[in-house]
């Protein structure tokens, strides 16, 4: 019985996920796909690592409020069955923020949901997204390890200065901050820039993340 990994991205408007085999100290893909048009027209489909489709399957569109978890529903489903010959042994998520509470990924809790919950009116268009498929695990699956990964924590290291809004201290204290966003991305991308063009990867780069919500961020590479 192989063991498996799961890691999710649940956005506001589509739900990408892939399924990792941990082998010699590292993770190979195995499967990954996507729900697209969550609320307008939804699409799920699954492939291999190689590019094969697995899966591929439409429903009619449902109430606004029911989107999300149908769609969580879907994916669900084919994830039980597609693990079902092996051992699911962990579930990463990414959310969307932080807060000034985490600068690294965390094992999830009760405790640190309700922290993240306490965080949905920061960007209530994600974290709200991002938490649903944490508590269905929770309650189905309490027994399985979930880790949660935030886009704001790459930009907890910049100078507190950067950090600060012309505010009195008490909103500073509060939480009120530039957090920066899209850190998931940034990251990763310093990280292959190194492999994939050194020589730019040693001075200053400015990377664009562009999608449903678009930023830039300057990084040094080194």
């Amino acid at each position: 019985m192989s063991e498996l990994v799961v890691v999710l991205n649940a956005g506001s408007s589509s739900v990408k996920f892939s399924v990792f085999e941990p082998t010699n100290g590292d993770l190979t893909l195995i499967a990954k796909g996507q729900i697209e048009g969550i609320i307008t027209a939804p699409r799920f489909i699954a492939k291999d690592a190689a590019g094969a489709v697995l899966t591929e399957t439409r429903w009619e569109t449902t109430a606004e409020d029911e989107a999300h978890g149908k769609a969580f529903e879907v994916l669900g489903a084919w994830l039980r069955e597609y693990t079902a010959e092996s051992k699911l042994t962990a579930i990463g998520h990414r959310v969307a923020h932080g807060g000034p509470q985490f600068s690294e990924p965390v094992v999830i809790d009760s405790r640190v949901l309700g922290a993240l919950e306490s965080l949905i009116p920061l960007v209530p268009l994600h974290q709200l997204h991002n938490l649903q498929p944490i508590r269905a695990v929770m309650k189905t699956r309490p027994e399985l390890p979930q880790v949660a990964c935030f886009d704001t924590a790459f930009h907890r290291g910049h100078p507190r200065v950067a950090d600060r809004f012309g505010l009195p201290d008490e909103f500073y204290q509060s939480g009120v901050r530039r957090y920066g966003f899209h850190g998931l991305s940034y990251e990763y991308i310093a990280w292959r820039l190194r492999d994939l063009a050194p020589q730019i990867a040693k001075g200053r780069v400015v990377v664009a993340h562009l999608g449903s919500g678009s930023s830039m961020c300057g990084v040094g590479c080194q």
